[in-house]
């Protein structure tokens, strides 16, 4: 078992760090990608403990959308940060998190496009998957996967919480599908009917930790333990087994990110 998505080098862990991988090795996860922003040393800092605790974890670097507003006007500083921190990290897989966040006023619409197009265009260059994040701006984050690769650039739609539109565009374009614990509340009602809809091939879950627990556990802590909650949800939506569907998302990890 896998988790796709975490951010475990998150002040929330500092306390009880150890634990909590060792809650994860003992739920039977093997890997897991850790998300780190762009320039934050002490994230950077922390990851170095994180894979020597666990070695099968594997990082992921970008510039979130909620940070884009620190680089109006100079995209391609952005750019620069991320590509020397990829170089630094060998265990680093992919870009991200990056992407459009429309819900907050965080950083204008305008800076993210750019941001985000950027990067896209770096991981295109350094033949690196793209973990994107896309809040109510589902056209725009189309279209510049659109314009900058269209079906070239490998990648993820991280804890999908979009339209049937948006996860049958993704997929054509050749990206996968993440679920995280929201899969797992019974209001959700058309996140779970599109549960079944993505195909084996093209299915990972996350946590992405500390957020979002899963039930039973809503309203704690998140963390990559509880992947196995959203995974055994997720056999139920499908009908499958669940030994059979970790097994396979676990292949989808590593065919993605190469662990």
């Amino acid at each position: 078992m896998v988790d796709s998505h975490c951010h475990l080098a998150d002040d929330a862990f500092v306390e009880d760090l150890p634990a909590v991988i060792e809650r994860a090795k003992g739920a039977g996860l093997t890997n897991a990608l850790c998300i780190l922003a762009a320039g934050n040393a002490v994230e950077a800092e922390r990851a170095v403990l994180v894979r020597r605790l666990w070695p099968g974890v594997r990082t992921a670097i970008g510039v979130h959308p909620h940070q884009a507003g620190e680089f109006a006007g100079r995209e391609q500083q952005a750019v620069e940060l991320v590509e020397a921190q990829l170089a630094g990290d060998s265990e680093s897989r992919a870009v991200g998190e990056i992407g459009l966040d429309y819900h907050y006023d965080f950083a204008p619409k305008d800076t993210q496009r750019r941001v985000f197009r950027a990067q896209v265009q770096l991981a295109r260059r350094l033949d690196l998957p793209i973990i994107i994040h896309t809040r109510e701006a589902e056209a725009d984050t189309l279209a510049i996967l659109k314009e900058e690769g269209d079906g070239s650039v490998r990648g993820v739609l991280h804890c999908f919480t979009g339209t049937r539109m948006l996860a049958e565009q993704a997929l054509a374009l050749g990206l996968h599908i993440s679920f995280a614990g929201i899969v797992t509340f019974p209001k959700a009602a058309e996140l779970r009917e599109l549960a079944p809809v993505v195909p084996e091939n093209r299915l990972l879950c996350e946590t992405d930790s500390p957020y979002l627990a899963p039930t039973p556990y809503r309203g704690k802590r998140n963390e990559p333990a509880w992947v196995v909650r959203v995974a055994e949800e997720l056999a139920t939506l499908r009908q499958a087994p669940p030994p059979e569907l970790q097994a396979r998302i676990a292949s989808n990890f590593a065919a993605l990110f190469r662990p």
